[in-house]
């Protein structure tokens, strides 16, 4: 008990240390307009209180995430909780952070397109793949999860269920967000908070040793995979992850103020934090071992844990709402993706968003590839999400130190969980199934010399701009 809480108390006080550190390195203007003053349109670009565009923010990002990741991470043992602890403080708080703020000085602009402004056309247009092909798989496994549970609550088919839920999410890409987004998110949010207490509050009170074994020397995988890299490609949402970086904006185009940025993005990271490292503990805690967390995983992925740990803890109507606040919480994050691709492909195309005639002119196509997308398989498509994921939180983490390189201020904040990141998505592709296959050491090797070659590039290029007109020779970024 006393080492959760301590990881509860860490994030928290990163919250109000480093967060501030990263606000004060970034040079909020409390005076500049935000998009949602300067383009304010009625659909995307609208004007919100900041505790709903926090509550948006959270849900967006806090779908399947931080309940699935963790409750796989947690196959791995406690070091799950450390990389939660470490990477939303100083790697997944500096990355959400910087892809909202970096759209808000961009006047709301989509986060291929923030990144194509600092690394290049040749990183937009990787970008903009990158970030279409996560957000359709995102949504497809928004859709998938949602109706499974669904379904073995309800004995609904599951077919019927994808159907509605494609419903929802084609209304709810082409309204205004305050139309249903802005209504619904604080009282999904108040459902999300119940969930998440609830099962933490079920542990406690039944008798539960929590986190009966803190053994971090140990890697304690049924299956013996390695902790390097795949507990950091598993565990994204929780701990760092690209997929926020596509919903920032979404927010950007709402905030009404700079100083609100830290609230917003940074603390939405720490919120979900706290999420994450309940379903880790959750996970270690209610199984013996990591054989019969495997076993239940393996019956119906980790949605029958959910069920499992839920009607045990909370009985059965309080197990219900948890189990409904899981169901509500990746299609908070399954409409906005597919939102944050409409205006992805939009920018990409030039197609005005204020009239709905254009709207749908890239909706329908769009929901029509995802219906083929949603019939491929979901262990698959989740692969696929990990490392694309990942590699879209890299890039914009590369793009935020060049930014701070540019202004002369203290980039690493955000090059050294840049390198890390690198580092872990060139291992996990040079060794995996889906990648080259390569043996796990000499592909290690690589990533470490792909990785710092990362950085000797950047050191070597990343340079302060000088004002037109300025004089003198600038210094490097370093």
């Amino acid at each position: 008990m006393a080492f959760f809480l301590a990881c509860v108390g860490v994030l928290i006080l990163g919250y109000f240390t480093y967060g501030v550190l990263v606000e004060r390195i970034f040079g909020i203007e409390p005076d500049r307009k935000t998009p949602c003053w300067t383009r304010e349109d009625g659909v995307d670009y609208i004007n919100m209180p900041t505790w709903k565009v926090f509550f948006i923010q959270l849900l967006d990002i806090a779908g399947l995430g931080p309940i699935f990741g963790p409750i796989l991470g947690a196959l791995y043992g406690p070091q799950a909780l450390l990389w939660v602890v470490i990477g939303s403080i100083f790697a997944g708080g500096v990355h959400d952070y910087f892809s909202g703020m970096l759209s808000v000085r961009k006047g709301g602009e989509s986060i291929p397109e923030v990144v194509g402004d600092f690394m290049g056309m040749p990183a937009r247009q990787v970008m903009r793949v990158f970030s279409v092909l996560l957000l359709l798989l995102v949504g497809v496994v928004f859709i998938l999860g949602p109706a499974k549970l669904l379904s073995s609550m309800t004995g609904l088919n599951v077919q019927l269920l994808v159907f509605f839920i494609f419903c929802y999410y084609f209304v709810a890409t082409i309204l205004p967000i305050d139309k249903i987004i802005g209504r619904l998110y604080p009282i999904f949010g108040v459902l999300l908070l119940f969930m998440t207490f609830g099962v933490l509050g079920g542990l406690v009170f039944n008798g539960y040793e929590l986190l009966p074994n803190l053994d971090f020397r140990a890697n304690v995988h049924p299956n013996d995979l390695p902790l390097w890299p795949l507990l950091f490609i598993t565990l994204s949402c929780g701990a760092i992850s690209g997929f926020h970086s596509t919903q920032s904006p979404l927010m950007a185009r709402c905030m009404r103020n700079e100083r609100d940025g830290r609230k917003v993005f940074y603390g939405a990271m720490i919120a979900e934090g706290i999420i994450a490292l309940i379903w880790v503990t959750a996970g270690v805690t209610f199984y013996e071992s990591s054989e019969a967390l495997q076993a239940v995983i393996a019956s119906g992925s980790p949605s029958a844990v959910v069920n499992e740990v839920c009607n045990t803890l909370l009985g059965t109507f309080g197990g219900f709402l948890a189990i409904l606040g899981v169901v509500i919480l990746p299609i908070t994050s399954g409409d906005t993706a597919f939102r944050s691709t409409r205006l992805i492909l939009a920018e990409t195309f030039r197609v005005d968003q204020a009239q709905i005639s254009k709207r749908l002119m890239i909706a329908i196509p769009l929901f029509v590839v995802a219906f083929f997308v949603s019939r491929a398989d979901f262990a698959v498509i989740w692969r696929y999400f990990g490392w694309s994921n990942q590699m879209l939180s890299m890039m914009v983490l590369w793009s935020a130190a060049i930014y701070l390189a540019q202004k002369g201020k203290i980039h690493w904040i955000a090059t050294v969980p840049a390198v890390f990141m690198t580092a872990v998505d060139a291992a996990f592709i040079l060794q995996d199934k889906i990648g080259f296959g390569l043996d796990p050491t000499l592909s290690n090797v690589a990533s470490l010399v792909i990785a710092g070659g990362a950085l000797a590039t950047f050191l070597r290029y990343a340079h302060p701009v000088q004002p037109m007109g300025g004089k003198g020779t600038a210094k490097g970024a370093a």
